[in-house]
């Protein structure tokens, strides 16, 4: 069985513990994916913040998915989506309607994994499953 997951780790901190500082436009930047409940583009992060520039946007990103606090994920046609990460493995649902992004840890998943590995020639040193599904609000929003 699949465990949802839900907390959210402090950005600032995590970035402030490997020595980044904590610059005006990423602070900016955190507050607003802290409030994206929901995956979301770097577009997204623009919209939200008309006065940081796109190249700052992308460097944060870029140093938020270096320091694990972010995922991307590449939708079904080839667009990069982020989701802010609640723990250090997991795996991802994609809403293919809404876009929605959801994290889960599947026991299952870890298990079939190991079972592979001793077929495949060599160490196997990371892996990534996301699922493209229809949502169960999008589900809920198809006409009768």
């Amino acid at each position: 069985m699949a465990t949802l997951l839900t907390s959210r780790p402090d950005i600032i901190a995590i970035l402030e513990d490997r020595g980044y500082r904590s610059t005006a436009p990423r602070r900016a930047i955190i507050r607003i994916l802290e409030d994206m409940h929901e995956g979301f583009t770097a577009e997204d992060v623009g919209r939200e913040l008309p006065g940081v520039g796109r190249a700052t946007i992308f460097r944060t990103l870029k140093l938020l998915m270096e320091t694990g606090v972010i995922c991307r994920l590449n939708l079904m046609d080839g667009a990069p989506r982020y989701s802010l990460s609640r723990i250090e493995h997991h795996h991802h649902t994609v809403c293919v309607e809404c876009g929605k992004v959801g994290e889960f840890r599947a026991a299952t998943v870890e298990r079939l994994m190991r079972v592979i590995g001793e077929d495949i020639p060599g160490d196997i040193v990371g892996h990534r499953i996301e699922f493209y599904v229809n949502c169960d609000e999008c589900i809920g929003d198809e006409p009768s």
